[in-house]
C-alpha cells in the first residue's frame, strides 16, 4: 500500500487520499474528489497499513476511541493521517504535508499581515474550514519570523506538519500525543520555557483558550487557529467556550490582546493550475476593541468596511480583486 500511496502522491494538486474498505481510492485534487474506479481498497490493505504505521499505544487508542490522528511518513513524503471505523469497516484519510515551507511573499497575503506579525505580543488568529490552507499560512508566518528575528519560537501541533529549521530564531516543535498529552498542558509548560512566539495548532477548549489569552497579554506573540468563518464568528466562538459569568471578562481580555483575525478560503484558479487563497482581515483598532468590549460583535463587519485604511479587507472584496485580475472565474468564486 505504501507504493500505491507514494505513486498517488505525485499527482499535481493533490491534497488528500481517501481509503474506504471495499470502495475505490478517492483523491482530492484542487478541491474536487476524483475516484479511481479500478483501484478498490481491501480490508487486508487497510490492516497492513495499520500494522506498519501505528504503534501499540496508538493502536490501543484506536481500538478504544474508534478513531485516531497521527503523522506518518511514506518514503520521503509526510502525511497527516486519520484512521476511523465506519459502517463499511476501517477507513483512512491521508492529508499530504508539503515538505517545503512556502515562501511568505508567494502566498499574496494582504500587506498589513507583514506588519502585524512583527508585534512582540498579542493574539493572531487564522480561521476557516478544514483544508483551506491555515497550516500553510501559519508555517509561512512562523518562517518569516524565524528568518527575521532573534526569538524563541515554540509550536504545539497535532500533528507536526511543516518542519522548521532554526535560522535567526531558535525553534521547538511539540506534537500532541508524542511530546505532550494535550494542547493545554503543552501551552502551560511553554510559558516556563522562555518563549517569544507560541503557535497553538487549535484553540478548541476552555483551558487552551484561557492560557492563550493570558500568554498574549503577558508579552508573548501567540498564533492560533479556529474552525470558524469570519471575525465575528471567531470572537463569538472564543467567548462562548467560557461560562456566561466569565464572558464579560473574556471579551475585555480579547479586546486587549487581539491583533488580527484572518479568514481564508481556497478557490480553484481559472487556468486549472491549482488553487489561490482569498482573505478576510480584521485588524484590531480602537473601534473594533470597543465593539468587542461592549458585546456589539455583530457590528464588526461595518467597522471592517470603514477600516480599509487600517488594512481591513472583507472576503467579498478579496474575491472581487481575484475575479477582476482573471485569476479565478465567477462559477468557482460563488
Amino acid at each position: 500500500m505504501d507504493d500505491v500511496i507514494y505513486k498517488i502522491s505525485q499527482e499535481k494538486g493533490l491534497s488528500d487520499i481517501h481509503f474506504q474498505t471495499g470502495m475505490p481510492v478517492a483523491l482530492r485534487i484542487n478541491g474536487s474528489i476524483i475516484k479511481q474506479e479500478n483501484n478498490i481498497v481491501t480490508k487486508a490493505q487497510i490492516s497492513k497499513f495499520i500494522s506498519e504505521h501505528i504503534k501499540d499505544s496508538a493502536l490501543e487508542k484506536l481500538e478504544n476511541e474508534k478513531n485516531i490522528d497521527l503523522a506518518i511518513q511514506v518514503k520521503d513524503i509526510r502525511f497527516r493521517a486519520n484512521v476511523f471505523d465506519s459502517m463499511n469497516g476501517r477507513n483512512i484519510v491521508l492529508r499530504k504535508i508539503e515538505s517545503v515551507i512556502p515562501n511568505y511573499d508567494s502566498l499574496n497575503f494582504p500587506s498589513v499581515l507583514g506588519d502585524v506579525i512583527q508585534n512582540r505580543n498579542g493574539l493572531i488568529l487564522v480561521t476557516g474550514p478544514t483544508g483551506c490552507g491555515k497550516s500553510t499560512s501559519l508555517a509561512a508566518m512562523i518562517n518569516r519570523i524565524n528568518e527575521s528575528r532573534q526569538a524563541n519560537i515554540i509550536t504545539i501541533e497535532d500533528p507536526i506538519e511543516y518542519i522548521h529549521q532554526p535560522k535567526q530564531s531558535i525553534i521547538s516543535q511539540r506534537e500532541v500525543g508524542n511530546h505532550a498529552t494535550t494542547f493545554a498542558s503543552a501551552l502551560r509548560a511553554s510559558l516556563r520555557e522562555d518563549p517569544d512566539v507560541i503557535l497553538v495548532g487549535e484553540l478548541r477548549d476552555l483551558e487552551t483558550v484561557a492560557l492563550a489569552l493570558t500568554a498574549a497579554e503577558t508579552g508573548h506573540l501567540v498564533f492560533g487557529t479556529v474552525h470558524t468563518s469570519g471575525a465575528p464568528n471567531t470572537i463569538h466562538r472564543i467567548v462562548d467556550v467560557f461560562p456566561p459569568s466569565q464572558q464579560d471578562q473574556i471579551r475585555a481580555q480579547i479586546a486587549t490582546c487581539i491583533k488580527l483575525v484572518m479568514t481564508q478560503r481556497l478557490i480553484k484558479k481559472a487556468d486549472d493550475s491549482g488553487r489561490v487563497a482569498a482573505f478576510e482581515i480584521m485588524v484590531s483598532n480602537v473601534a473594533v476593541q470597543n465593539l468587542i468590549r461592549e458585546n456589539k460583535i455583530h457590528q464588526i463587519p461595518s467597522a471592517m468596511q470603514t477600516g480599509a485604511g487600517d488594512g481591513m479587507l472583507q472576503m467579498e472584496k478579496s474575491i472581487e480583486q481575484l475575479l477582476s485580475a482573471g485569476v479565478i472565474n465567477y462559477d468557482e468564486a460563488h
